[in-house]
């Protein structure tokens, strides 16, 4: 098992769901945090209950990784102390509506396209120099079963996390020979604020999603993620699907 004390991991989307779930159980590792997400305001309490909690250092940032001048920079100003990240959880992400393709929003296309892809492009291709440079890296590309297989009126959601997938095994491949790791965490049905993001705040419709049914939750999905990167340094573990028990596919789920 690896030792991650006081090594650096860098969070994204890191104000509610799997990336704050992530970032607590990193810490408990004891590991030193960078998390950024869009909602700075939360990013600073998760940060201060972090330190209070674990003893650990945290960075809080506000970022929006659709923004790749803003990415750029903020990466390129991490104090030198910050600068030697050792896990990088690409994280941010999101699905926006749920219509049929001839009824699709523009808008909710744009947002998903520059959140869960070229975000995720963005802050990677920052990260990796130093990582390089530091000869020592790991990327966790959290993906979804919707990068496995389509659902009705999923269409472009589903295709953005087809190309995290893709992504995923060509950066596993690019970086083959150098000292990073590329791994990706594929969750199914998941209780966080993934249905209240996709209905734009519609709390009762979001809660539909999961009726009848026990879905995963946050530190579930953090567990896999704390499963692989602790592995020794020989060992990568290249892909977890995470359904729960009553999820067989994107479209069968058994509810009581």
């Amino acid at each position: 098992m690896k030792n991650l004390k006081n090594k650096i991991a860098f969070v994204t989307g890191a104000s509610s769901g799997f990336g704050e779930a992530t970032a607590y159980k990193l810490a408990k590792n004891g590991m030193n945090l960078i998390i950024c997400a869009r909602r700075f305001e939360k990013i600073k309490k998760i940060a201060s209950d972090i330190k209070k909690k674990f003893k650990v250092k945290v960075l809080p940032l506000e970022l929006d990784v659709r923004k790749y001048k803003d990415v750029k920079k903020t990466i390129k100003e991490l104090p030198k102390e910050w600068r030697k990240i050792e896990v990088l959880v690409n994280n941010a992400g999101l699905s926006r509506g749920l219509n049929k393709i001839q009824d699709g929003v523009l808008l909710d296309w744009e947002e998903m396209i520059d959140t869960n892809v070229k975000g995720l492009l963005y802050v990677t291709k920052e990260i990796i120099p130093l990582m390089l440079a530091n000869k020592s890296g790991h990327i966790v590309n959290v993906g979804s079963i919707a990068g496995h297989e389509v659902y009705v009126a999923g269409n472009v959601y589903c295709a953005t996390k087809h190309a995290v997938d893709a992504l995923t095994k060509g950066m596993r491949m690019d970086l083959n020979g150098t000292p990073i790791k590329v791994s990706t965490v594929d969750p199914g049905l998941a209780e966080t604020e993934f249905s209240i993001v996709r209905f734009r705040g519609d709390k009762t419709r979001a809660k539909t999603v999961y009726n009848g049914v026990t879905p995963l939750y946050a530190e579930d999905v953090a567990d896999a993620i704390e499963y692989i990167v602790t592995r020794k340094d020989s060992v990568n573990i290249a892909e977890i699907i995470l359904l729960p028990k009553a999820q067989a596919n994107c479209s069968i789920v058994y509810r009581d």
